[in-house]
């Protein structure tokens, strides 16, 4: 199967989005709704990516660029096309865009436990640095 990497559109992909992301991701807390993410981040830029085919989303990738780093958010791959090299496609098209931008670092967040992940990472050239990463919800 040929996918096509796009830049997400609204009206064409955020049933076919929501859905892969709840499947991949679960979303326990309020602030990661897919709905509510999506929305947030159309209002602020076009970081946000797809891959399709046959109408279908199979992947998706968002990033973010604040004028120093860059990061990544959103990977996410439905699981029958995982170890098919879409994954590393959808992450290149991202750092491309970043770099385009003048991105000289890409950051992202994974949770620990998740070693497949870490394994993807790491084989796509990142690294494991020793930082504590510190949140806070808004209101």
């Amino acid at each position: 199967m040929s996918h096509t990497i796009i830049t997400y559109d609204d009206a064409r992909h955020r049933d076919r989005v929501m859905a892969l992301w709840r499947e991949i991701f679960g979303y326990p807390s309020a602030y990661n709704d897919p709905a509510f993410a999506i929305d947030r981040k159309i209002a602020v830029d076009d970081l946000f990516w797809v891959a399709e085919a046959d109408e279908a989303v199979f992947g998706t990738v968002m990033a973010g660029y604040d004028g120093h780093r860059g990061w990544i958010y959103s990977m996410a791959v439905a699981p029958d096309q995982r170890g098919k090299g879409l994954g590393s496609r959808l992450l290149d098209h991202a750092i491309e865009a970043l770099k385009r931008r003048g991105c000289v670092k890409v950051n992202l967040q994974i949770l620990e436990s998740n070693e497949a992940v870490r394994r993807f990472y790491e084989a796509n050239g990142f690294t494991v640095e020793p930082r504590l990463s510190m949140g806070r919800v808004l209101d």
